[in-house]
C-alpha cells in the first residue's frame, strides 16, 4: 500500500542544541535506511517549512504506524496520513 505522509517538525525552541543535532542525525540515518529498503519511496522538503511530504510503500497502516512512531523526531511531529490507490486515468 502507498501512503502520502505529511510531517511537520516542531522542536522546542529551548531544546539543547546538541540533543537536537543528535536526534536529527538519528532521524537522517533511519530515513536513509528506509529509503534504501524501498519503504520510504519519496521524501520531499516543503520550501520555507521544517516539514516534508513523503510516500511510503508498506503492507498496512499498522506497519506505517510502527515506522512513524519509531522515528527519532516522532515526539516532535504533527503527522497527516492519506492512503493512496491507483487512479483510473493513470498510465
Amino acid at each position: 500500500m502507498l501512503f502520502h505522509v505529511e510531517m511537520q517538525v516542531n522542536l522546542p525552541p529551548d531544546m539543547d542544541p546538541e540533543k537536537a543535532a543528535a536526534i536529527k542525525a538519528d532521524e537522517k540515518a533511519m530515513a536513509q535506511e528506509l529509503q534504501r529498503a524501498g519503504t520510504w519511496r519519496h521524501l520531499w522538503r516543503v520550501v520555507g517549512h521544517y516539514s516534508n511530504v513523503s510516500i511510503f510503500d508498506v503492507p498496512s497502516g499498522d506497519e506505517l504506524h510502527d515506522i512513524l512512531s519509531n522515528l527519532p523526531l516522532f515526539p516532535y511531529m504533527d503527522i497527516q496520513v492519506k492512503a493512496l490507490t491507483q487512479h483510473p486515468s493513470a498510465i
